[in-house]
């Protein structure tokens, strides 16, 4: 499972959670976690309370489709693309998952209500954007996870 905020460029941790699941014959899914700006919080209450009726996840996939409609991106072409991507490689795409809030809850919940995720494979930007993300899923999760770096040109690791 590829773990990305909803306002990164999916295409950081995607090739590589790709070719890895090429590599071990394993499908691949996608949660995405909705993040804003502390200063646009109030509206993202606003919005959420209109699904309150609704559980977290359906929450968090609503906020997200508006949120690309705002910014002129469209949540069903990108779904698409993905899959077409996944199609190329010869790896099965499992789905995508949306999550709001507390990464930490976000991905426990997930992977305890989907017993066939292996492996978490957190994007560049999650593991730049929580620093102790790292040591708090390793107390919570009994499978792997690996955590992704930006690939910075011009500089050698």
């Amino acid at each position: 499972m590829l773990v990305v905020h909803h306002d990164e460029d999916i295409e950081e941790g995607l090739s590589y959670t790709l070719e890895l699941a090429r590599i071990m014959k394993k499908a691949i899914s996608i949660l995405m976690i909705y993040r804003r700006k502390a200063m646009e919080r109030f509206e993202d209450y606003m919005v959420a309370t209109t699904f309150a009726e609704e559980g977290d996840f359906k929450t968090a996939r609503e906020m997200i489709i508006h949120d690309f409609k705002v910014k002129g991106i469209d949540y069903e072409d990108g779904l698409k693309l993905i899959k077409e991507r996944c199609r190329s490689q010869g790896v099965e795409f499992a789905g995508i998952s949306s999550s709001k809030g507390n990464l930490i809850s976000g991905i426990k919940n997930l992977v305890e209500d989907n017993s066939s995720i292996d492996m978490v494979l957190l994007s560049p930007s999650v593991t730049h954007s929580a620093k102790d993300l790292l040591y708090r899923l390793v107390k919570c999760l009994s499978i792997p996870i690996v955590t992704m770096v930006k690939n910075i040109k011009g500089k050698s690791a």
